[in-house]
């Protein structure tokens, strides 16, 4: 990483990685994390469990092993510390008793070593202080030390004993044996305290006296044991134990030993050496060893208890962890029950609201523009409703109805405003279009009225030019605003005528050359749209080329039709230039895209027609390095043109004034003789078409002789102009020979120019085969003045360049 790098790019980076996880993937982990932490925190649970169930079964299992030999060795210690101190006050027939109670200790010593092998359990000081017995009975037989030190021997290790118990039977883990171990304890303390205090009565002796030291134990003694009786031990017994408690305490050995040491308490006398005891201690032993009995038994009940409870408890333990397990496996299998539908449920609804949006954004939206921009309401159930929903799904689906139909709304707006420009752009076209129209007639009157003036008829034809190039101009915002062009028309018209039309709206109509068939005919409803979009493409074809070239524009029958192709001699365009000029014929732009290419509409009208029509207009190269327009008009436009003859070659012929209806003016002379020469170049050679192997028609039967021809039938003004657009054409019937006298005499009359080369047919066939020919004649020169090839130079480098600028504009 760069050291220059802001710090805050790794925070945005992971924030994005984030939101560009799946939805699917965050539900998942929704569901895996929890179920993660409640199977360890489960796991966890029940191996404590486990462990504790585990611990409470070794400790039964431990006492039930060594509590019976551990309490025996207590017992048996007991004993041998009261014979011990009996023989040590010299009390008769104590040497056999105490040599009864070291057998009974030694046997209970050596049983408990053989079971406290295990290191971990705290038997260790027990069987240290057991290892010291042997000395101590050897002080205790020589009487050497003091009987206080020997005795405490015995004390300490039956501490050590009730430690073991103690530690044994705790259980801290769990409150409840806690608890009902307790007592157990308790009672082993109790019974020792009894079993010091029948030690220190048994020093006392056959004289019935205690020393000082042995009188503190006594008494210290008995009230430890009292304590333990009515402090740990009676409130904590079962009801069972502590009826059995009762009982004992309410014998009459019981009530012997609390008469015995009360009496010790209050009925002893102090002497010199030490502290003389009442007579009522002689009923001490007999009352001893009969209670002793009773409470051993009650130890040994409640140590059984304590070990049942504990049995209990790690059963209960471990049902615990089969429960446990159980039903957090339930629980997990919910969850993910419950996860696994709520994410089909939450994906479905949502993968349902992306479909819906996707068709919406693609079908339904596109086509409620398109029905609102062609002025057509709009069914509201066709666009998505506001549910009301509360959830997050459906908010988010209101949020995209709402905008939806903010959109609409906005898109009906426009439509409005697209529609109300429309027509307001439709009335000034219209209001401004009887305008020209009104022009144009009044330069027909001019034309009527001066046309004896060769330089005012001259300049008349050029003022009436570019009016018919304003009305076309008026047509093309009347069509572009969403209008239609006004069609005069009631009859068919043929195909030659409609070219001628259309090639009389261009400015430069004397460069076209036309190739047409007679034997058919438009329907009148489309002969103002189709004229307008031929003229549209030939205004463009001689714009857009070198001013001397020729713009040919040739109709044939074809399978799907009528195919129109307009040729120039144009500058090269690139295939990609092509594709997007091709791109506007075929989709209608919008205003913003119109505002942009205000400087170039003709191609937008020419699609905006075409659509209309029906029909197909298709740019591309001509062989000839220039452009090739392809216009396929539907068959449904066309009909058979009635009355005609079998159809002959097609005519090429320029588009040039016909010959005035007054021959002695100097107007009418030289009209006459520019139709002489027009009639003459009728025979030239066409241009090939858009395919270099595009053959020119040809009548089969030879060649037809000039003066046989019947001549095209031109409409004209007063003054022998062409006319721009032929209100009501003229159907030319088959055979007119008086016309055809009348056209002939006309042309005698004139003043005749040099035939120019006439077009042989069968010119390829054998020698053997081909016809005679008239004779080829030299072509005339161009008679144009050095000012107009100069103008029309200048209009084609002016057109040249504002193609290159459009180029480079498009690059850039």
């Amino acid at each position: 990483m760069s050291p220059t790098e802001p710090e805050g790019v790794p925070g945005r980076s992971t924030t994005r990685r984030w939101r560009n996880v799946r939805l699917r993937t965050l539900l998942i982990w929704l569901a895996v994390v929890p179920t993660v932490a409640m199977g360890t925190q489960v796991t966890v649970s029940a191996d404590r469990l486990l462990e504790q169930s585990a611990q409470l079964r070794s400790d039964v299992e431990a006492a039930e092993r060594i509590g019976a030999p551990l309490y025996t060795l207590m017992v048996d210690m007991q004993a041998e510390r009261t014979a011990t101190a009996a023989q040590w006050a010299g009390t008769e027939g104590a040497e056999g008793e105490l040599r009864v109670r070291r057998a009974a200790t030694d046997s209970a010593a050596a049983e408990f070593g053989g079971l406290a092998d295990d290191p971990s359990r705290s038997f260790t000081e027990v069987t240290r202080q057991l290892e010291k017995l042997a000395a101590y009975r050897q002080r205790a037989d020589t009487r050497s030390g003091a009987a206080d030190s020997t005795l405490a021997y015995y004390s300490d290790v039956i501490g050590k004993v009730i430690q073991v118990y103690q530690q044994e039977f705790s259980h801290a883990e769990d409150a409840e044996l806690a608890q009902a171990s307790r007592p157990v304890v308790s009672m082993l303390q109790a019974t020792e305290m009894v079993a010091r205090e029948d030690t220190v009565l048994a020093l006392a002796g056959p004289s019935g006296e205690l020393s000082f030291v042995g009188y503190d134990q006594f008494v210290s003694s008995l009230g430890a044991q009292r304590y333990l009786h009515e402090a740990l031990i009676v409130p904590h017994l079962a009801a069972g134990d502590e009826r059995f408690y009762e009982r004992v305490v309410g014998s009459a050995d019981w009530q012997t030993k609390t008469r015995i040491e009360n009496a010790v308490l209050s009925g002893h006398k102090d002497t010199v050496s030490g502290i003389r005891v009442p007579a009522e201690v002689g009923g001490w032993k007999s009352a001893h060893a009969n209670f002793s009995v009773q409470m051993t038994t009650l130890n040994i009940d409640l140590a059984r208890s304590v070990l049942a409870r504990g049995e209990a408890k790690a059963a209960q333990l471990q049902t615990e962890v089969a429960w446990l397990i159980a039903g957090s496996g339930g629980g997990l299998l919910a969850v993910v029950i419950v996860v696994v539908f709520t994410t089909r449920s939450v994906l479905r609804r949502l993968r349902e609201l992306h479909e819906r949006t996707v068709t919406v954004a693609e079908e339904t939206l596109p086509d409620v523009v398109a029905r609102l921009q062609r002025g057509q309401t709009v069914d509201p159930e066709a666009l998505p409703a506001v549910s009301g929903d509360r959830d997050e799904v459906g908010r988010i689906s209101d949020a995209f109805a709402r905008a939806v139909a903010v959109s609409v709304d906005g898109h009906r707006r426009l439509a409005a405003e697209r529609h109300g420009f429309g027509l307001f752009a439709s009335g000034i076209a219209s209001r401004t279009g009887n305008l020209v129209s009104r022009q144009l007639s009044l330069t027909e009157d001019l034309q009527d009225t001066f046309g004896h003036d060769e330089a005012l008829l001259a300049q008349l034809m050029r003022s009436d030019q570019l009016t018919v190039g304003m009305r076309r101009q008026i047509e093309n915002l009347l069509i572009l605003a969403g209008g239609e062009v006004p069609d005069p028309h009631t009859e068919p018209m043929r195909v030659a005528d409609l070219l001628r039309e259309a090639a009389a709206e261009v400015e430069d109509f004397r460069r076209i050359e036309r190739q047409a068939l007679d034997e058919t005919s438009v329907e009148p409803s489309a002969i103002s749209q189709i004229s307008h979009l031929l003229a549209e493409l030939l205004d463009n074809a001689t714009r857009f080329s070198p001013p001397r070239s020729k713009v040919v524009i040739r109709a044939e029958l074809v399978a799907d039709g009528l195919t129109v192709e307009i040729e120039d001699r144009g500058p090269r365009v690139s295939p990609e230039r092509y594709e997007e000029m091709n791109g506007r014929l075929h989709q209608a732009p919008p205003y913003s895209v119109l505002a942009q290419n205000a400087h170039r509409l003709g191609l937008f009208v020419v699609g905006h027609l075409a659509d209309q029509l029906g029909a197909t207009v298709t740019l591309r190269r001509s062989v000839y390095g220039g452009t090739c327009a392809v216009v396929v008009l539907p068959a449904e436009l066309l009909l058979p043109t009635r009355g005609e003859t079998p159809p002959e070659p097609a005519r090429h012929e320029p588009l040039v004034p016909a010959p005035a209806a007054e021959p002695d003016t100097a107007a009418a002379d030289t009209a006459a003789a520019d139709t002489a020469s027009a009639d003459s170049a009728a025979d030239v050679p066409a241009e090939a078409g858009c395919a270099a192997d595009a053959p020119a028609p040809s009548d089969p039967g030879g060649p037809v002789p000039a003066g046989d021809r019947e001549p095209e039938p031109v409409a004209h003004t007063s003054a022998g102009l062409p006319s721009r657009r032929t209100k009501t054409p003229r159907p030319v019937p088959a055979a007119a020979p008086a016309a055809v006298a009348v056209v002939r005499q006309a042309a005698t009359a004139a003043p005749a120019r040099p035939a120019l080369p006439e077009r042989v047919p069968q010119t390829h066939l054998a020698d053997q085969l081909r016809a005679p020919h008239a004779p080829e004649t030299k072509v005339p020169q161009d008679t144009a003045t050095p000012e107009e090839v100069a103008d029309a130079w200048a209009d084609y480098e002016q057109g040249t360049q504002t193609v290159e600028e459009e180029l480079r504009r498009d690059q850039a």
